[in-house]
């Protein structure tokens, strides 16, 4: 039933169109039923009235039947695109801490298997309405030949309800566990696709994983085919039941009442047509029992996302005006849990101004929040306490999405786009192109239409790639996190004595997260994190001092 809920507040209307010609369909396979039975007695020609009757019913039925399949599979189409829009909405409107801590497996998860799994369903749908109309009619003409095999049929449906209904719960309870354990089974499937170099050179690794991998997989297995099975004996019961009361009828109520012939055939070809619809809705209910599991982890993950502080996505000012005078993080501080240190880690709090045109080095250890100091600093982590000031106005939800397109970052776990995506300009591709020829790429990939022709590089060049969406955003600030690590000692040189100089001479503030300290001297500023906290701010050209000096300690 949560399933049809579900279709009618997607688009009521069309449920109720497909529900009528359902009924309607239902009904006149009835109607053939009641129409053959004083044929088989009295044999008529088929120009008679009963004849065209017949005709006119099997033409009703094929149309309204197909009318009603039509219908839903219009609308199972429109919730399968509707689901994907709204989750992707939802997922881009959700914070991003919060989605980090999600993990892309479960969304991923819920975008592709869940969505597919209540496609399959949703179609099965029109034909549910046409059998349980056939069922119900098979019923009310069972009454009206005789009320005392009403009160049998009803006596073994009541008996294969209660029959099928338990096996049929716990059947359910194994499938829920069968779709928690696709999830662990989607994040391993995803590690062993990213991580397929590392396990290859670690023979005990590439073991120790296959055995995590078989052993989640292998309870999804076990689950799955334990709920199936259970799902099985209870259709093979409720189906035993049927040809039990057709038995009944045939041998032990002739003994028990009087029933005349025709009664009697009508009542087994009631019997024998509506099995077909009984057995028909036994076996969709797997598949509707998974459609069940899956709705409730979409709508789980909806909700969850839900949840969360929808972040605006309205540019008031799609093209950021260059000239602005500070960025102020004012005891801004934030916080979250890392699974791999299995505690908690706080940055800040924080209090730090940034100017125009400045070269700032973000230095410190390997965690020491460089990274997160960077995303709060966009505006893709909310401070939990303090607070971010752009032109002396703090930065709140309602202005975030304005403030974040002032910045361009280059993630070290960046992602490239095969096309210039919202870039597009007449004179994007020659732009692009002469970027190519700084970046050295010009003889591996072309720019076309807004669209790249390839992307299939090494580490180092596809970085080269990211560094052109930024060159070509053209944002007044650009952070790069850790950009170098990955360049020859040769192209090293070209990013921090040409790239970052030339920014500079545009006006452009930069922000550069690197452990190079060689080069920490083309900046005008070096500020150092150190275990979430600022530890200092110093000219950069003051760096070659203290350097002096350690190496003086060490060199007595």
């Amino acid at each position: 039933m949560k399933l049809i809920f579900f279709l009618a507040r997607q688009s009521r209307r069309v449920v109720i169109l497909a529900g009528i010609a359902g009924v309607i369909a239902g009904l006149s396979g009835i109607g053939l039923i009641a129409a053959m039975q004083p044929a088989m007695h009295n044999m008529g020609s088929w120009k008679s009235a009963a004849g065209w009757g017949f005709a006119a019913l099997c033409l009703l039925v094929l149309v309204s039947g197909a009318a009603s399949q039509m219908l839903v599979a219009w609308l199972g189409q429109n919730i399968v695109y509707n689901l994907r829009m709204t989750l992707s909405s939802k997922i881009l409107a959700t914070p991003l801490r919060y989605l980090e801590k999600t993990g892309s497996h479960s969304l991923l998860a819920s975008l592709t298997d869940d969505v597919g799994v209540l496609t399959n369903a949703v179609v099965l749908i029109p034909g549910l309405f046409v059998d349980a109309i056939s069922i119900v009619g098979g019923l009310a003409y069972e009454a009206w030949l005789d009320w005392r095999l009403l009160l049998v049929l009803n006596g073994f449906f009541f008996v294969a309800g209660i029959g099928y209904h338990a096996p049929a719960t716990r059947a359910f309870v194994y499938l829920k566990r069968a779709r928690e354990d696709w999830d662990v089974v989607f994040k391993h499937l995803r590690a062993m696709t990213d991580g397929i170099k590392e396990l290859k050179l670690h023979h005990r690794r590439r073991l120790t994983f296959f055995d995590k991998l078989a052993s989640s997989a292998n309870s999804m297995r076990r689950n799955n085919a334990t709920g199936v099975s259970v799902q099985i004996l209870a259709i093979s019961w409720g189906n035993l039941l049927f040809f039990l009361c057709i038995g009944l009828a045939l041998y032990v109520m002739p003994l028990l009442l009087r029933l005349d012939p025709k009664t009697l055939t009508g009542y087994v070809l009631v019997g024998i047509y509506i099995m077909g619809p009984v057995r028909h809705i036994l076996s969709v209910l797997p598949v509707l029992s998974r459609a069940q599991v899956s709705l409730k982890k979409v709508e789980q993950l909806g909700l969850t996302l839900g949840m969360q502080d929808a972040e605006g996505d309205s540019v008031k000012k799609p093209d950021p005006n260059p000239s602005w005078q500070s960025i102020e993080l004012v005891g801004a501080t934030h916080t979250y849990y890392g699974e791999r240190e299995n505690a908690s880690f706080t940055l800040g709090p924080i209090d730090l101004t940034i100017h125009p045109g400045e070269l700032i080095f973000l230095v410190g250890g390997n965690g020491s929040g460089k990274t997160t100091l960077a995303k709060l600093l966009t505006g893709l982590y909310t401070p939990e306490s303090g607070e971010i000031r752009f032109n002396r106005e703090v930065v709140t939800d309602d202005n975030r999405a304005d403030y974040r397109q002032y910045f361009s970052m280059v993630f070290s776990d960046f992602y490239i786009f095969e096309s210039l995506l919202g870039l597009e300009r007449p004179e994007l591709d020659q732009q692009a192109q002469d970027y190519l020829v700084q970046l050295q790429l010009d003889h591996k990939v072309q720019v076309a239409d807004a669209k790249l022709s390839t992307t299939d590089l090494s580490h180092g060049q596809r970085k080269r790639l990211a560094l052109l969406t930024a060159y070509l955003e053209d944002r007044p600030i650009y952070i790069f996190d850790e950009w170098a690590a990955d360049q020859d000692p040769l192209f090293k040189q070209v990013f921090y004595f040409q790239i970052l100089p030339d920014l500079k001479a545009r006006g452009k503030t930069v922000i550069v997260i690197s452990h190079d300290d060689r080069y920490y001297h083309v900046g005008d500023r070096i500020v150092k994190l150190d275990y979430g906290q600022l530890a200092y701010e110093r000219l950069a050209s003051d760096w070659a001092e203290p350097a002096l000096g350690v190496l003086a300690q060490a060199n007595p």
